[in-house]
């Protein structure tokens, strides 16, 4: 999966606006202000193939779902999120829209998504099986959107999955096959394997971008986002 991803290098931003893995926050905490800083991710780690990728057809539909625009475009924007992030809601609700559609639409980008379910969000794992069952049928986008939309109805329940079924019904998807999917857990390893490759990186909270060679984390403005977009087509540009 992801194999012509060919993105290297990284330019970590700090970010105070991103969700943080429970683990990493008490590492954090516990960590003197003179302690080394982690080894820089590389982003080629987050977005080529893991040993664990799984590849049967479930996994390989749901895995192309989850990418947009023309595959000719220059420029790789991956995106390391979890739908109960109200982070990733933020750049969601202010970044993503402007971003697809001066760019992804526009044919100068890709954008694939990248699960990374945080432990503390109770209702995150289910959220990106809906998302991916979805995909499956070719409505990863379409739910990605419903999810972030309706994040405050649903991430506070007990059991969300009546609401994500209600989602997927009005997105027109064959709830008898999303309904089995997210029942055995079909995309669950292909959720593992995109939180392991974004771990594997050093990516510790959402939401966290790869935009070419340069790594962001947090929410951005999309004032923010697109320079960096801008600055890495000229790169490409240039290189040519």
């Amino acid at each position: 999966m992801f194999a012509s991803l060919r993105v290297l290098g990284v330019l970590s931003l700090a970010a105070a606006l991103a969700c943080r893995g429970a683990e990493t926050a008490r590492r954090e905490s516990n960590s003197s202000p003179a302690a080394s800083p982690s080894t820089p991710a590389t982003a080629a780690a987050a977005t080529t193939p893991s040993s664990r990728v799984p590849t049967d057809s479930i996994s390989e539909r749901a895995d192309s779902g989850r990418i947009a625009g023309n595959p000719r475009a220059p420029l790789w924007i991956v995106e390391g999120s979890d739908f109960q992030c109200p982070y990733c809601k933020m750049w969601h609700d202010s970044t993503y829209g402007p971003l697809v559609r001066d760019y992804v639409a526009s044919g100068k980008a890709r954008l694939a998504y990248l699960n990374y379910p945080l432990s503390q969000h109770q209702n995150a794992m289910p959220a990106a099986e809906a998302a991916m069952c979805a995909s499956v049928q070719g409505k990863f986008w379409a739910m990605h959107d419903s999810l972030f939309v309706s994040q405050q109805r649903w991430e506070t329940l007990p059991n969300a999955m009546p609401s994500f079924d209600s989602l997927a019904a009005r997105l027109g998807v064959n709830m008898s096959a999303w309904r089995d999917c997210v029942a055995r857990h079909l995309t669950r390893p292909l959720i593992d394997a995109d939180a392991e490759r974004l771990r594997g990186s050093g990516v510790r909270s959402t939401p966290t971008f790869f935009v070419g060679d340069q790594r962001l984390e947090g929410f951005q403005p999309y004032s923010f986002f697109r320079q960096v977009v801008e600055a890495q087509l000229a790169k490409r540009s240039t290189s040519r």
